[in-house]
């Protein structure tokens, strides 16, 4: 299998399992990349990881499956079958699989090693990074004319600046991992080795929260990006409220009956 799906009660990992190829992606584990999420997002499950198994977290796509498309019937074929629908059709797989999925529950990147072209796509698709100290981001398909096409080119300037996302996509530079913590590529920078277990460990604190709330107030920053003030007040407003009436009330009487006082995470 190219993807396997690891569960510990409220936290799925979701493995790339292709190490031969440093879990570059074609098209059958770009499908699997996409199942095993929906899966994730339709399930009871609270929090993803997403790590790759072995050395590197991908290598972006495959180039052996790129190079098989220099004939024009099975390039047509195969960008045909992933372009994007006309009006609000269902959006499909991108190359790279879930790069254009909405998921509504957060995803996690445990990076090690090298997430470089569309595998670093993959990594600014996820909401938080938590990187290995020698683990490292990079355009590398610059050098083989292939363009960013699963979100890079879009996810990288809203992370980073026009100014920095040009110099780095244009390059095509190795962006390590101390860089990207600096210029907010990375949320959390650990020692090589232990990019799984910082995330597991982040997705369980995230976990143990009233989900409602936590979802309400992600989609909320997610959504209004770009959003004039008041147009972004207003999706606050509504996203916020009905995590209020389902959780808010019953927490704030937790509060007043003695739990969480003085800043207290623990008894909640």
């Amino acid at each position: 299998m190219t993807v396997e799906i690891e569960k510990d009660d409220d936290i799925w990992t979701i493995v790339h399992n292709r190490p031969e190829a440093r879990n570059a992606v074609d098209t059958e584990h770009a499908h699997a990349l996409v199942d095993a999420f929906q899966a994730f997002d339709d399930s009871d499950a609270k929090v993803a990881v997403f790590w790759g198994k072995g050395d590197n977290f991908c290598a972006g796509w495959d180039l052996k499956l790129a190079a098989s498309l220099a004939d024009p019937v099975k390039r047509d074929a195969y960008f045909d079958a992933h372009k994007f629908p006309v009006g609000s059709a269902p959006v499909g797989p991108g190359a790279l699989g879930p790069s254009r999925m909405e998921l509504n529950k957060p995803v996690i990147g445990a990076i090690e090693g090298a997430a470089v072209a569309g595998g670093m796509e993959l990594a600014l698709w996820c909401d938080i990074r938590v990187m290995a100290e020698t683990a490292y981001l990079g355009v590398y398909c610059r050098r083989w004319g292939i363009t960013l096409m699963d979100g890079g080119a879009v996810r990288l300037p809203r992370l980073v600046g026009q100014g920095k996302a040009l110099e780095i996509a244009m390059t095509g530079r190795k962006v390590e991992a101390e860089e990207c913590y600096r210029i907010g590529l990375a949320e959390k920078v650990v020692p090589h080795g232990a990019a799984r277990e910082a995330a597991e460990a982040m997705a369980r604190e995230i976990a143990r929260f009233p989900q409602e709330a936590v979802r309400a107030d992600r989609r909320t920053i997610i959504e209004t990006r770009g959003l004039p003030v008041r147009e972004a007040l207003k999706v606050e407003w509504a996203n916020g409220l009905e995590a209020i009436r389902r959780e808010g009330t019953a927490g704030a009487g937790r509060f007043r009956d003695g739990a969480g006082r003085h800043g207290d995470f623990t008894n909640i």
